[in-house]
């Protein structure tokens, strides 16, 4: 059964539209030259009967030929030479008024005129293996094209499972980090630690909920940074300084959610100690990109202590990193800037995020979170 679709409609039509605008052009031409309708319409029906063998292979090749002898998986050499043989029985019963000569034709005529007949019915025998050719390319390239759009459709599936995937491993990497900040805390200040339980009921209520969607907005992504940093703050002893600061002009721009926690997590994890002075920094800032409209730079900074680990902690695995990695890839490819640097006494990292300020559904290159 054949299945026809809204797409081969307009294929066909489209090539029927170039097929009608060659006949007509001749005959058009002749109209507003001569002003004769008579003439107008004689030389349609010439054209019409040159061109009508060739209109005839091209449909035939492209709807029937080539779909059954090349298209045809498995493909055996038998059917090639069966699609030439049959476009060459297609093409002798179209044009078997010029393989045949009528019989009120004159034989007496000059031989240089009988040769001026054989080479232009050489050249119309050209201009039909043409049309073969033709309807084989055209079919080719509308192969390759649905090849494309699969796997165009493939990657973008592909990238929305590993996006999935990576979203599910980082709010359990959260809420594992959260809960023994807390469970730390509840030994040194109870009160504390209930006002915490709050505070993260608001923090998980957003990572639950809001970050599902593709973007949020700018600010209440600054919001949940600044409240976790304060409820990270908590466990950090006298020695730790902890200095964050949010330099933002456009606070409606959609960002993907939770795209700096990772690097947060990670200063107060791996840099703080509990016998040494220590300090963190954070810094948000906004910069205008001069050669681009409409568009905004965000750069994010995060320097730590840096302190030898003993052999025994392996907590600095780095996944969070990597997903973060990963994650600026899928979602800002080609847009973003991250660059790490290790000194003896500092850590530091960076991401920069080209985002548009004025259409948030451009802005986002990748599908869903």
């Amino acid at each position: 059964m054949i299945h026809i679709t809204k797409k081969d409609i307009r294929l066909f039509g489209i090539q029927a539209s170039i097929g009608a605008g060659i006949l007509l052009t001749p005959a058009l031409t002749a109209l507003l030259t001569a002003r004769d309708l008579q003439a107008s319409w004689e030389t349609l029906l010439i054209v019409w009967k040159l061109l009508r063998p060739a209109v005839i292979i091209y449909f035939v090749n492209y709807y029937l030929f080539v779909p059954f002898f090349l298209e045809r998986k498995p493909a055996p050499r038998a059917r090639f030479w069966q699609f030439i043989a049959a476009n060459a029985l297609l093409i002798v019963i179209c044009n078997c008024g010029f393989f045949f000569p009528h019989p009120e034709v004159d034989h007496d005529i000059p031989r240089e005129a009988i040769l001026g007949f054989y080479a232009g019915l050489f050249v119309y025998f050209l201009l039909n293996v043409g049309m073969v050719f033709a309807a084989i390319g055209v079919r080719h390239r509308r192969h390759l094209k649905e090849l494309r759009e699969q796997l165009r459709d493939e990657q973008q599936r592909n990238t929305e499972a590993e996006l999935a995937w990576l979203k599910n491993q980082l709010n359990p990497h959260f809420l594992f980090n959260t809960l023994n900040n807390i469970s730390s805390l509840t030994q040194i200040d109870p009160d504390r630690a209930q006002d915490s339980i709050a505070q993260l009921s608001d923090l998980l209520r957003y990572a639950l909920y809001e970050t599902q969607k593709e973007t949020v907005p700018l600010h209440a992504e600054l919001d949940f940074m600044r409240n976790y940093i304060e409820l990270m703050r908590m466990r950090c002893n006298d020695q730790t300084t902890v200095d964050y600061r949010f330099d933002i002009h456009h606070k409606a721009i959609p960002i993907a959610p939770l795209l700096f926690l990772s690097p947060i997590e990670n200063a107060f994890k791996h840099g703080t100690s509990s016998s040494k002075p220590s300090f963190i920094r954070i810094r948000l800032e906004e910069r205008s990109e001069t050669d681009k409209e409409h568009s905004t730079q965000l750069l994010f900074t995060c320097e730590n202590s840096n302190y030898a680990k003993g052999k025994s902690d392996h907590s600095g695995s780095g996944i969070g990193l990597e997903n973060l990695r990963r994650r600026l890839e899928l979602i800002y490819p080609g847009a973003y800037q991250l660059k790490q640097q290790t000194l003896p006494a500092i850590y530091r990292i960076e991401i920069s995020i080209v985002l548009n300020t004025t259409s948030p559904a451009t802005n986002h290159q990748s599908p869903a979170l």
